[in-house]
C-alpha cells in the first residue's frame, strides 16, 4: 500500500473519530432544552457538519496553511512516517475520548500530535515554538475564557427575548399573501400584506394551529434549530482543514497538486466526519445534554449561539480555536447564571482534566507510533 493512500485513509479515520466527538457541541442544547429527542439532533449536526466541512474548502486556506507548514521550519526534510504518526496518535487519542464520553478537542489532539512527532524526529529543532504558541496555544487557551464570558454576556438578552417570544410565533400565509403575528393564546395580528403570492416551507406548531392559521413560521423552536445548525457548520469550517491539512506535511508548499485533489480530499472528510457524528455521536452529546447542567428553552439558545458566532469568526480569521472549549465553556457559563450548586462540577472536572491531559496523551501516541512505523516503513 502506497504511504500516501495509507495517510489518505488515517486522515479519513481521522474525520470519523472528530465526528463521534464533536457532532454533541453544537446539538447537546436540543436535547438539554427538550427541543428534540438525541437521533433527531444528531441528524441535524451531521447534515450541517457535512455542509460546513464541505465548504472549508473555499473559505479555509489560512487554517490548512498553519497546520501543513506553518509550524514546521521552511526546508525540513519531513518524511511521509511523521504525518502518518500524527494522524494515528491524534485519531487514538479522539477514539479513546469519544468512547469513553469525555468531550475533547481534535485541534488540541492535533497541536499534541505534531509536537510529540517533532520532537521524536527532529529534536524539536525544525518546530517553530512561536508560531505554536501564538497560532495555536493562546487561542486554544484563550477559547474557554471567551466563550464563558459571551455567554454570561448574551444570555440576559436572549432571556428577555425568549420571555416574550414563547409560545408565539409568526407565520407566512401564502394563500392570504400576508404575515401574521400570534401570541401565546391564539390571538392574530397582520404584520403585513402583499399582492404576490410565497411559498410554505415548515410545520405549523399548536399554536398557529389553535389559531386556524397554515403557512410558514418563525418560533423559538425555529431560533434554537438554526442557532444548532450554524454552530455545527462553523464546526466543519473550523475543523475540516485542520485535519486535512496533515495531508501536505512534507510537500514543498502548501498548495494542492490539482483542484480534483483538494476537492477529493475535503469531500472524503466532510463525508467521514458525517458518519463517524451520525454513528458514534450518541455518547458525547449524552454527557453535555445532562450531565454538566440543566437547561430550558432560552439557556440552550444562548449556548448554541455562542458556539457558533465565536467558532465562525475564528475559522473564517483562521484562529484554530476547539469547538469542544467553546460549547462546554458556554453550557457552564449558562449554569453559573443558576448559581454553583447549578453546575456538576464532577463532570466539569473530568472535562478539564481531559482538556489537560489530550496534549501529552496526543503527543505520546504519535511517539509510539513513529517509532513503530520509522522501523515497519
Amino acid at each position: 500500500m502506497e504511504l500516501s493512500f495509507l495517510a489518505f485513509l488515517l486522515v479519513l479515520a481521522l474525520a470519523y473519530a472528530n465526528g463521534t466527538n464533536d457532532v454533541s457541541k453544537a446539538v447537546a442544547t436540543l436535547v438539554g432544552s427538550g427541543v428534540t429527542n438525541y437521533r433527531a439532533a444528531i441528524l441535524w449536526g451531521t447534515i450541517w457538519t457535512i455542509v460546513g466541512a464541505g465548504a472549508s474548502a473555499f473559505i479555509a486556506s489560512a487554517m490548512v496553511k498553519t497546520f501543513s507548514h506553518g509550524l514546521i521550519q521552511t526546508g525540513t526534510t519531513i518524511q511521509p512516517v511523521v504525518a502518518l504518526a500524527v494522524l494515528i496518535g491524534a485519531m487514538a487519542w479522539v477514539l479513546f475520548a469519544s468512547r469513553t464520553g469525555l468531550p475533547v478537542s481534535t485541534t488540541h489532539a492535533l497541536t499534541g500530535a505534531i509536537v510529540g512527532t517533532g520532537l521524536m524526529a527532529f529534536g524539536g529543532e525544525a518546530l517553530i515554538w512561536s508560531a505554536i504558541g501564538k497560532k495555536i496555544a493562546l487561542p486554544l487557551l484563550l477559547s474557554p475564557f471567551l466563550a464563558l464570558t459571551v455567554s454570561l454576556l448574551l444570555h440576559p438578552g436572549v432571556r428577555l427575548l425568549a420571555a416574550r417570544w414563547e409560545g408565539a410565533c409568526v407565520c407566512v400565509m401564502p394563500a392570504s399573501r400576508a404575515l401574521v403575528a400570534i401570541d401565546a393564546g391564539g390571538g392574530t395580528r397582520t404584520l403585513l400584506q402583499t399582492p404576490s403570492f410565497g411559498q410554505p416551507v415548515m410545520a405549523v406548531p399548536s399554536q398557529c394551529n389553535r389559531a386556524g392559521l397554515q403557512g410558514l413560521v418563525v418560533g423559538l423552536d425555529t431560533i434554537h434549530w438554526i442557532s444548532s445548525g450554524l454552530a455545527s457548520f462553523a464546526r466543519g469550517i473550523n475543523d475540516a482543514p485542520k485535519i486535512v491539512a496533515i495531508l501536505l506535511v512534507g510537500a514543498t508548499t502548501a498548495a494542492w497538486p490539482s483542484l480534483l485533489s483538494q476537492l477529493t480530499a475535503f469531500g472524503g472528510v466532510a463525508l467521514a466526519m458525517g458518519l463517524g457524528s451520525y454513528f458514534g455521536g450518541l455518547r458525547v452529546t449524552e454527557v453535555l445534554a445532562e450531565k454538566v447542567t440543566k437547561m430550558n428553552h432560552a439557556e440552550g439558545l444562548s449556548a448554541n449561539l455562542t458556539t457558533s458566532s465565536l467558532a465562525l469568526v475564528a475559522g473564517t480569521l483562521g484562529l484554530p480555536v476547539s469547538t469542544t472549549h467553546l460549547s462546554s465553556s458556554a453550557i457552564i457559563g449558562i449554569g453559573l447564571l443558576n448559581g454553583l450548586n447549578a453546575v456538576r462540577w464532577t463532570t466539569v472536572r473530568d472535562m478539564v482534566l481531559a482538556w489537560i491531559v489530550t496534549l501529552p496523551a496526543a503527543a505520546f501516541l504519535a511517539c509510539i507510533a513513529y517509532l513503530i512505523l520509522s522501523r515497519v516503513l
